[in-house]
């Protein structure tokens, strides 16, 4: 079959820029597939090693006939195969070319968070479920007093964009979901960019006017703002914080949360406190119940509210609770 060349030139373009690259598919999935969960066919020509990656001597990845051993814990490439994912990225070309070559299908490319020399941050602003989140950056900048620096933005298919910014060596800044506030999602150590360039299902990511002249880098992200990411659970814009030791505590402000909801953000509120919900482990039918009459009273329709909070508590709660059952969800409406 022939093999569309862009993607490869766009992701060794990137790396000429620093940036740690590997393929995508059109789902915006990894393109190579896990050497411990499906058949690898042989490899023919030698994969070089990665940067102080252990390999034969001969530098040669050794051929694999089939999927190997599930590895006791998760795999980020100490088998010295391909199919890791985003600890596949590299900067080297000849890896590059290695990786693509391996995934005829790729469309696209992932760029590496949380690698020298920028140690990438993206913020990721979805607006689904009715999210607004240039205004909910806003607002978290007007209340930790910080702005935004102008730097490298990629419009997404789905109308949101991505913001690059660049982080100091030794902070880690972890990957989470509309934590930092409703819409907002962060990419840090462990987590990857959608290339521009990339096409995808729902279309092609680009870059958006207004970065600083010159090569695609991210500008520094402000004090406040890395505050805010570096800890894994820092407070969020709103005063919801959770009780630990008192989970009816962290209840009842997730609701007033909820109730406080002014036209044009009542899905999104409701999502980001079902979420908060689901990573506290309070999951349950009845809050889910209590969540859905509390958005209710602000005027979202019951039925929406519930889809909504089933769809948080999917995301965020076990996939399976203890004894083999799924989590709670509230019942849908019609």
């Amino acid at each position: 079959m022939d093999r569309d060349s862009t993607p490869l030139a766009l992701a060794l373009a990137a790396a000429a820029h620093g940036y740690a690259v590997f393929p995508l598919g059109r789902t915006k999935r990894p393109a190579l597939p896990s050497p411990h969960r499906s058949a690898v066919p042989p490899i023919t020509g030698a994969l070089p090693p990665a940067p102080g990656a252990l390999s034969p001597a001969s530098g040669a990845v050794p051929p694999t006939p089939g999927p190997l051993p599930a590895p006791a814990a998760p795999c980020r490439g100490a088998c010295g195969l391909p199919g890791h994912g985003v600890y596949d990225a590299s900067t080297e070309p000849a890896v590059i070319r290695a990786l693509f070559a391996r995934a005829p299908r790729s469309s696209g490319y992932g760029i590496a968070c949380g690698l020298a020399p920028y140690h990438l941050i993206g913020l990721d602003l979805d607006t689904k479920h009715g999210a607004d989140p240039l205004r909910a950056l806003a607002l978290l900048g007007a209340r930790h007093g910080f702005v935004l620096p102008a730097t490298v933005r990629v419009a997404t298919p789905s109308g949101g964009a991505h913001l690059w910014l660049s982080a100091p060596a030794g902070l880690t800044v972890r990957n989470s979901a509309s934590r930092l506030a409703p819409g907002i999602d962060v990419r840090g150590t462990g987590g990857y960019l959608v290339g521009p360039g990339s096409r995808t299902t729902r279309g092609v990511y680009r870059f958006l006017p207004g970065a600083p002249p010159g090569p695609p880098r991210p500008a520094p992200a402000p004090a406040a703002l890395l505050r805010l990411l570096a800890p894994p659970r820092r407070p969020v814009p709103y005063a919801v914080h959770g009780h630990p030791a008192d989970p009816d505590r962290t209840a009842e402000a997730l609701l007033r949360f909820v109730r406080a909801s002014l036209p044009g953000e009542r899905d999104s509120r409701l999502y980001w406190a079902a979420c908060r919900a689901g990573e506290h482990g309070l999951a349950s039918g009845v809050l889910a119940a209590r969540l859905v009459a509390a958005a209710h009273a602000t005027g979202l329709p019951p039925h929406e509210a519930a889809r909504t909070v089933a769809s948080a508590f999917t995301r965020t709660a076990p996939r399976l609770a203890p004894g083999g059952t799924r989590p709670p969800t509230p019942e849908r409406g019609p």
